[in-house]
C-alpha cells in the first residue's frame, strides 16, 4: 500500500470554464441540502422518511435535466444525462440511507449534498457531459443497493462505465492534534490530524486516483488529500478498505475510488443521533465538492 499526497504530484494546467463552475458551490447552498436530508430514513426502521427521501433526491436529479428512474428493489435513483450516449460514463454515487435512529448528516447526507451540487452544475452548465449519479439505498445493508445496481442494472443497461467516483461521509473536519486514527490492522501511517479527504483505490483504480490528486493540486490547492493506493488485490484482506457501495464496483473489475473523511475514525457522531447538520464543516465540504465537480468535467 502506499499513500500520496496530491501536493506530491504534478498538477494539469486550469480550464476558466471548470473555475468558473467552481464557484458557484457555496457553502449554503450545501447546508441547506444536508439540512433537509439529515433525518433518520433507515430502509426498514424508518420506512416513509427513506421513501420520501428517494423521492426527493430524484425531483432535484430531474430538475437539472437529467433523466431519471428509481431503480430497482431498492430503489436507487439513477440520473442520466440527456440524449444518446455514444461514450463511456463517469459515474458518481452516494447513500441516502442512514443507519436507524440517525439523522445521518455526515453518513451519508454529506455525500448526497455534494453529488447534488456536482449534478446542478454540470446540468446548468455543462449539459450532456457524460456524467451520470447514482443515489443508492440500503449500503446500511451490506451494500444491497449498490449491489443491486452493478449485478442487475449495468449489465443490460446499455451503458459503459469508465470509472466511479462513490462518496462515503465528506463533511466532517477536525483540525486538533489526535483527532485521526486509523483501522488497527491498515499498514500505513499518515498525520493524525483529521483535516483531509481521504480516497482509496484498488490496483485497477489507480490511474483514476491519480487524475483526481492532480486535479485537486490544480483547482482546490487549500483541501488536503490524500490518496491510498492498494496493490496486487490486498483490500481483500482489509475489510475496511471495502465497506461503502465503490466495493460491488471493485467486485465487477470497474475502476473506483472511495471518497471519504474516514469515517469513525474521525466522526466521533459515526451511527449516533448525534450526527447532525451542526457538526458538519461546510467549508470542507464545499472544496470536497468543488473537487467533486473539476475531476467530472475534466475526465
Amino acid at each position: 500500500m502506499q499513500v500520496i499526497q496530491a501536493g506530491s504530484v504534478r498538477a494539469g494546467s486550469a480550464d476558466a470554464r471548470i473555475v468558473r463552475a467552481l464557484e458557484e458551490v457555496t457553502e449554503d447552498a450545501l447546508r441547506e441540502l444536508v439540512e433537509t436530508l439529515a433525518t433518520p430514513r433507515h430502509f426498514e426502521a424508518e420506512p416513509e422518511a427513506n421513501r420520501r427521501t428517494g423521492a426527493w433526491i430524484e425531483t432535484r436529479l430531474r430538475s437539472y435535466g437529467y433523466e431519471t428512474c428509481a431503480q430497482g428493489p431498492w430503489a436507487n435513483v439513477v440520473a442520466l444525462p440527456a440524449g444518446r450516449m455514444d461514450k463511456p460514463l463517469v459515474l458518481i454515487g452516494a447513500h441516502y440511507d442512514s443507519v436507524p435512529g440517525s439523522p445521518g448528516a455526515d453518513d451519508n447526507a454529506s455525500a448526497v449534498a455534494a453529488l447534488l451540487e456536482c449534478a446542478r452544475c454540470l446540468g446548468g452548465q455543462f449539459p450532456g457531459a457524460p456524467v451520470a449519479f447514482v443515489a443508492f439505498n440500503r449500503e446500511e445493508d451490506g451494500l444491497a443497493g449498490s449491489r443491486d445496481f452493478v449485478r442487475e442494472y449495468l449489465p443490460g443497461s446499455g451503458l459503459s462505465v469508465r470509472e466511479a467516483h462513490v462518496l462515503e461521509m465528506v463533511g466532517y473536519r477536525d483540525g486538533r492534534s489526535g483527532s485521526q486514527r486509523l483501522p488497527a490492522d491498515l499498514p500505513i501511517r499518515i498525520a493524525d490530524v483529521g483535516d483531509f479527504l481521504g480516497l482509496v483505490a484498488n490496483q485497477r483504480s489507480h490511474a483514476v486516483l491519480g487524475r483526481v490528486l492532480r486535479t485537486a493540486k490544480g483547482y482546490v490547492g487549500g483541501l488536503p488529500v490524500l490518496g491510498l493506493k492498494v496493490y496486487l488485490g490486498l483490500e481483500k484482506r482489509f475489510p475496511h478498505l471495502r465497506r461503502s457501495d465503490h466495493d460491488p464496483f471493485w467486485e465487477a473489475k470497474l475502476p473506483a475510488v472511495m471518497w471519504t473523511d474516514t469515517a469513525e475514525f474521525r466522526n466521533p457522531h459515526y451511527h449516533r443521533p448525534t450526527d447532525t447538520p451542526e457538526t458538519l464543516d461546510y467549508a470542507f465540504l464545499r472544496d470536497v465538492t468543488r473537487l467533486l465537480v473539476a475531476v467530472a468535467l475534466g475526465s
